[in-house]
């Protein structure tokens, strides 16, 4: 009867073996894309997603939330744990992000208009703990337009945050190009609702994730999200080669 137990029990556990992702904003959209492919032949893993800032979640990261990978919107903050010793292994790129201006209203979007008098709210995120607001800082500062538009800036803590913003309370917004490819989002169109910032105004936003725990089944999604089949995925949903 002990030996039953412990093998229910064993056999429970493998059946809910979970997962906790430490995800940039950025990414929460096509993680959930991600998973839904990988669990075609994981049926058993489960995931648990928690969605912040990069810095942010670096930060919970320092102070021991149990994650098992952190997907980060820049190379820095994994860089920077590992200077801490935390980590399994080097971080590694799994994407590279893109920057777009987008406004809800149809109209000739351009960085030009963010001049104009009826452009009265900018959303952006705040380039101290989000690589995304660090890229458009550097973009609108290229562009000698940073002080100008300072004062009509609001920030998201995250660029999730500045997305809702720009949806709710901004007239436009400088976003992650990928999170205009989410099923909510896919209604606008670019060149009328968006468009896509050269990325010759900004350091590449190369986004690199770091393994936080040997479990097996963890290094095993950690092994998915450099395959060929992610890749793709990740190319699908707006990112860059």
């Amino acid at each position: 009867m002990k030996h039953l137990l412990l093998t229910i029990i064993a056999i429970s556990f493998l059946n809910s073996q979970t997962i906790n992702l430490a995800v940039a904003a950025n990414a929460s959209s096509v993680v959930n894309e991600l998973i839904k492919s990988y669990k075609k032949n994981h049926k058993n893993i489960k995931f648990h997603i928690a969605v912040g800032s990069s810095g942010k979640l670096s930060a919970q990261i320092i102070n021991k939330a149990p994650y098992d990978i952190f997907l980060s919107a820049n190379e820095t903050y994994p860089k920077e744990l590992k200077k801490r010793g935390i980590g399994v292994g080097e971080s590694i790129i799994y994407a590279k992000g893109a920057l777009a201006l987008f406004s809800t209203k149809d109209s000739n979007i351009s960085l030009n208009s963010l001049t104009s008098q009826k452009i009265k709210k900018i959303a952006i995120a705040n380039p101290k703990t989000a690589p995304y607001g660090e890229a458009a800082k550097e973009a609108l500062i290229n562009l000698k337009l940073y002080n100008k538009l300072k004062p009509k800036f609001i920030y998201g803590q995250s660029i999730g945050q500045t997305l809702i913003f720009t949806l709710k309370a901004a007239n436009i917004g400088l976003v992650a190009k990928s999170q205009l490819f989410s099923k909510e989002l896919k209604k606008y169109k670019k060149g009328k609702n968006w468009i896509e910032i050269d990325s010759n105004l900004y350091n590449p936003i190369s986004q690199a994730m770091l393994l936080l725990n040997s479990k097996q089944e963890v290094k095993e999604f950690f092994q998915f999200l450099q395959s060929k089949e992610a890749k793709d995925i990740f190319l699908a949903n707006g990112y860059k080669e």
